[in-house]
């Protein structure tokens, strides 16, 4: 390769396939970076590139990025950009190197913290606050990915704006969309918006074994899963998949909902997993005048944390910010970050953030001298 041809490659390097997100030079994706030598344009580049499928629908994204990395190399003075295709071979050795059968977040030398946000029953706002703490967690630059568990009740796609997203298959490879720096899987990408899925227990761990196995989410900092209320076979199969996993309860002050709160935040006992916090959603209320109002009740969220010797993380106002957030794809903490509600869940996803992780069972790589 010339000088130039190798400064070129460098700062091909930079660019991510927008699903993968890897480098495309370790994808495989860019066959030749050719110099112009006849001396008719000198310093002009052509660089070949290999989408992964046929109308990828990504392809325009990757071809500014790739000319705009290019031209900003010093000495280049023109970018042609050559569009191919994976041949069948080139694809399978790609997904051959990206995929695992195994779940790679249920290795016990995962630096993946799993989190599953659970209730005892619904309408307390778990699929609301999974969401922005998600996206919060995003914005403070960590890797996180969140998994719609709620088979049934399935929300996050319409919460984060991806209503009509649908994920791209590489092979039997899935790319989950990616929403404010958050990747999303969920049932309601592959089915019809209005279709009831009437799924018994062995089809529901099937599915969130496959969005485990199947989805490549790469290298995160944080899973997040939306599970459904209660102490159902989603829950059960999380515990089973995903070993490690920990629990955030969410719930409302009053007592029916802190109650079954509760009882979902002691399933841990049989399963192992650990209780990270509660956090007390619909909390209270501000009035035009300034005084506050607590339709709810008062003092659930810190009566679960007492029963289950945990922190309350934090308590999140009854907004309508947060609602229209939600109505309209926008997360509070994105689109109105600072409201009340998306102040409290901005601190929230801080403590989670920096709590520490223990090390059992897994290997520091210490040899003795």
């Amino acid at each position: 390769m010339t000088e130039l041809e190798r400064a070129v490659q460098a700062a091909l390097a930079t660019v991510q396939d927008p699903e993968i997100r890897r480098p495309i030079t370790d994808l495989g994706m860019v066959p030749s970076i050719t110099e112009d030598q006849s001396g008719e344009r000198p310093g002009h580049i052509t660089v070949s590139i290999l989408l992964t499928i046929v109308g990828c629908p990504l392809s325009t994204t990757i071809e500014r990025d790739v000319t705009n990395a290019v031209s900003a190399v010093p000495g280049v003075t023109g970018v042609d950009v050559e569009v191919g295709v994976m041949s069948p071979e080139q694809r399978a050795e790609l997904i051959s190197s990206l995929k695992r059968r195994t779940i790679p977040f249920a290795d016990p030398q995962s630096l993946t913290r799993v989190i599953g946000v659970a209730s005892g029953k619904g309408g307390v706002g778990k699929s609301t606050v999974t969401v922005n703490l998600a996206t919060a967690l995003a914005a403070q630059g960590l890797k996180v990915g969140v998994v719609d568990a709620d088979v049934y009740g399935f929300s996050v796609p319409a919460l984060m704006g991806l209503g009509q997203a649908k994920p791209t298959r590489v092979g039997e490879l899935i790319m989950p969309p990616v929403a404010f720096g958050v990747k999303v899987i969920s049932i309601g990408m592959f089915l019809d918006e209005a279709r009831p899925i009437m799924w018994r227990g062995p089809m529901l761990h099937r599915a969130l074994e496959q969005f485990l196995t199947d989805v490549h989410f790469g290298d995160l900092d944080f899973l997040l899963l939306d599970l459904p209320p209660g102490t159902g076979d989603i829950a059960i199969s999380a515990s089973q998949l995903l070993p490690g996993s920990e629990l955030l309860v969410v719930t409302t002050p009053q007592s029916a909902a802190a109650d079954v709160a509760q009882r979902a935040g002691e399933v841990t006992s049989q399963t192992g997993q650990k209780v990270i916090g509660v956090v007390e959603n619909m909390s209270w209320m501000e009035l035009p005048d300034g005084s506050r109002v607590s339709p709810f009740g008062e003092g659930g969220g810190q009566k679960v944390a007492d029963a289950l010797n945990v922190e309350l993380l934090g308590s999140i106002p009854l907004e309508s910010a947060l609602r229209a957030g939600g109505d309209e794809g926008t997360p509070v903490v994105i689109g109105d970050p600072g409201s009340p509600a998306a102040q409290a869940l901005m601190a929230i996803s801080q403590k989670i953030a920096v709590a520490p992780r223990g090390l059992s069972g897994r290997r520091l790589g210490v040899q003795p001298l």
